[in-house]
């Protein structure tokens, strides 16, 4: 039986008159998305028409999902609610602390050993509050999800962009900040911006090498990394139907890739099939009675394009493999041009590495097809030319595909077999050689490709792709090889071609599995004691940020001014920070040591406007809070893109930067920002970012009349006396700007439970 069937079977009860309700209010068909966002709304919610990409609305989610990395934050905050217990079933998964380095087993062990205090703090906190659980070693948090909590029609959120995944299962799910987490857990309506809406239409069916991963590859060249902001993706159509349930989870993971808040599938067969071969033939079965209200209705995809704010149309059956990159995940290539545009661009053709699995690619499927091109090999007289690398999604996965004889086969070829971790994917991989920063190339079937993202080394060039043309690739040994018309030299010198891939999507035996790792809360946490040494480098108990002193910021110094790409991990890196992700003052010693300096052209490098020299960034803004000065952030597009690290936001908060300016924000990073108190704006006129000089005094006036939709005032103090001010545009709505003014959505939350 599934994990929270009681709630489950609420959510279901209460769906049809919820659904029917907001059809006849808004007066015409709804999507999907609509049906699961407007039943959902928070009762003190006029039941109305939301302007889409404009209002603000309260939701109640079903439940909160959380990975390690994020989880010490947001429990850490949750702590400070002063509740007993978290209002909805949530759950934390131990996925990100494990470095890869020699195997599955030693980098386990070394993990739990490394890593002992955050571990025992966290399943500490879950057992006292009522949290599932997943010890290091279960699998990846959006795999583990996927296989135990997801369910069409539902909504969650999660602390972590990939959350999104669970749209493979139909539901609305959503990568959020801790403090977001920490709303929900304490029983509170969580707030979206009402999403547009896109429309992706897909006939045919796939075929050859093609694969799912292929679909949003080449919807991410489409749509660009920001071209999904505050927009969910609706994926339809007789070829979204010959999908399987984790080829569109895959496909939902990677909308995180876009900016799209969360993308989506109709409840179909797939999904059927997928919750009875996970042991939920019970959610199965309440799903198949109110399968009408699970799927957009018919008028929709029968004329999208007056339902959706935009629609795309692809046709799977014309569909070739797409190997994005490098260093950004919309640099869509087919591999029909993979070779001129590499040749053309002096990217380094041998590949050295080939990785396969993470959150995004993992299935049972995945790794079949995988594995049906390895099982060639042999009888073809191949070797692979490059390392090969494999982490399963989950135990559950692990367990059963050595059953099924993969892992022979993957060992057979000199594979190596990684913990059921994140990894390599997010910067957990403690490569060989990676210090000399030579130039080279990788492939993987991850979501992410920003430089030094896996390896830390910024000159290595790492393409995403699906798992089956990672095999082919690897075993080439040669970026520019296209298995569906070269061939191969064997061990003979003859030329062989690969077969295309093929593979069970779920295993014909069943999955099977001896201890998937799960932890169960204690049924009375009241007595548990969470302890946190004051001395602690990895763990550091929270104190409320100071509130608002309600006069306009004057006389801030400009920290940095951000060229280009400033993603979460420019602002708050991963690899060796993970470890102080529970430590906020610790992690703010990386404190956009990523980001470009535009006036020198680099990374870590800022004039500290107290002595003249050049600096560290967190090292300059010690300066500055220890002299009780304010400063302010400027920053290019889409600033804050990639991970929903909440850490991003804090530590500026945390070390006294006051205000963040830019040309534009990625939808979460911007909730972080109001969650935490900080005032994020952007450029009414995106030029005037050219405006910012290095030894800028800065004030940002009109907040003494803060008010929704009235620009604020920001004045340039230049060096040589003289003045330039402009407008700057906000979102904060009244409920955000009482965030802003109460020094972070937390501390109202606190003073409610006082109250």
């Amino acid at each position: 039986m599934a994990f929270d069937i009681e709630m489950i079977k609420k959510v279901y009860e209460k769906m049809p008159a919820r659904i029917e309700a907001a059809r006849k209010t808004l007066g015409r068909p709804l999507t999907l998305a609509e049906k699961i966002l407007y039943s959902h709304l928070d009762a003190s919610f006029e039941l109305k028409n939301y302007q889409r990409g404009k209002d603000y609305v309260d939701f109640n989610p079903d439940r909160v999902a959380m990975q390690d990395a994020t989880a010490q934050m947001a429990l850490l905050q949750f702590m400070q609610a002063g509740r007993p217990k978290v209002a909805v079933p949530s759950s934390v998964h131990c996925d990100h602390l494990i470095q890869a380095k020699v195997g599955a087993k030693a980098d386990l062990d070394r993990a739990k050993t490394e890593s002992e205090e955050v571990f025992d703090f966290l399943s500490s906190v879950s057992n006292k509050y009522g949290i599932g659980f997943w010890k290091p070693g279960a699998g990846i948090i959006h795999q583990i999800v996927l296989e135990n909590y997801a369910f069409p029609g539902g909504m969650m959120i999660g602390t972590d962009s990939h959350t999104v995944n669970a749209g493979g299962l139909g539901m609305i799910a959503i990568g959020v900040g801790g403090a977001d987490a920490c709303d929900v857990m304490a029983g509170l309506p969580w707030e979206l911006k009402m999403p547009k809406l896109i429309g992706v239409k897909l006939t045919g069916k796939l075929n050859g090498w093609a694969s799912a991963k292929d679909i949003i590859l080449k919807v991410a060249g489409i749509l660009t990394v920001k071209g999904g902001t505050d927009k969910i993706i609706e994926y339809f159509g007789e070829g979204a139907q010959s999908l399987s349930c984790t080829g569109k989870g895959t496909i939902c993971n990677m909308g995180a890739e876009v900016g799209a808040t969360t993308s989506t599938f109709g409840y179909d067969d797939s999904m059927s099939r997928y919750l009875k071969a996970t042991g939920r033939a019970d959610v199965a079965t309440l799903a198949d009675a109110i399968k009408q209200h699970l799927m957009g209705d018919a008028e929709v995809y029968a004329d999208p394009k007056k339902y959706f704010d935009e629609v795309i149309e692809i046709n799977l059956s014309e569909l070739e493999p797409y190997v994005n990159g490098p260093f950004t995940p919309d640099l869509a290539n087919p591999i029909s041009k993979l070779k001129a545009e590499a040749t053309k661009n002096g990217w380094p053709l041998k590949v050295e590495y080939g990785l396969i699995g993470s959150c995004t690619n993992s299935s049972y499927e995945d790794i079949s097809r995988s594995i049906s091109i390895v099982k060639q090999l042999k009888a073809k007289g191949l070797k692979p030319k490059s390392q090969f690398m494999i982490n399963p999604g989950s135990e559950q996965i692990r367990y059963t595909i050595e059953r099924d004889g993969f892992l022979k086969e993957l060992n057979d070829v000199g594979a190596i077999l990684l913990t059921n971790a994140c990894g390599p994917c997010i910067g957990m991989w403690d490569r060989p050689g990676a210090d000399k920063q030579e130039k080279n190339t990788i492939v993987h079937s991850f979501n992410r490709n920003f430089a030094k993202r896996a390896d830390g080394n910024p000159n290595t060039h790492a393409f995403v792709t699906s798992p089956e043309m990672v095999t082919a690739l690897a075993i080439a040994g040669d970026l520019g090889f296209n298995p569906i018309t070269d061939t191969l030299t064997n061990d003979k010198g003859e030329q062989v071609k690969l077969d295309p891939p093929s593979g069970d999507e779920l295993p014909t035996k069943g999955f099977a599995v001896e201890d998937a790792g799960y932890q169960a809360p204690a049924a009375d946490g009241s007595g548990v004691k969470v302890m946190v040494s004051p001395t602690s480098k990895r763990l550091q108990l929270l104190d409320p940020f100071a509130a608002w002193n309600g006069a306009d910021f004057k006389g801030l110094k400009l920290l940095i001014k951000a060229k280009g790409k400033c993603t979460t991990d420019h602002i708050s890196m991963a690899g060796p920070w993970l470890k102080f992700r529970g430590h906020l003052d610790n992690i703010s010693n990386n404190m956009l040591i990523g980001a470009i300096n535009a006036f020198n052209g680099k990374a870590d490098s800022v004039k500290n406007q107290l002595n003249g020299t050049f600096e560290s960034v967190p090292a300059v803004q010690r300066q500055y809070k220890a002299q009780n000065i304010g400063s302010i952030v400027v920053g290019d597009e889409n600033y804050g893109e990639g991970s929903s690290r909440e850490h991003a936001a804090m530590e500026p908060r945390h070390l006294g930067v006051k205000v963040v300016l830019v040309k534009s924000f990625a939808r979460i990073h911007e909730t972080n920002l109001k969650k935490q108190g900080m005032l994020g704006i952007t450029f009414a006129n995106p030029a005037d970012y050219d405006k910012i000089q290095e030894d800028d005094v800065i004030d940002i006036l009109g907040l003494t009349s803060f008010t929704p939709g009235v620009p604020l005032t920001v004045v340039l103090n230049h060096k040589d006396g003289s003045k330039e001010e402009f407008k700057a545009n906000h979102s904060y709505n009244a409920q955000q700007i009482e965030w802003f003014k109460a020094g972070g959505a937390l501390n109202i939350i606190r003073a409610s439970v006082k109250a």
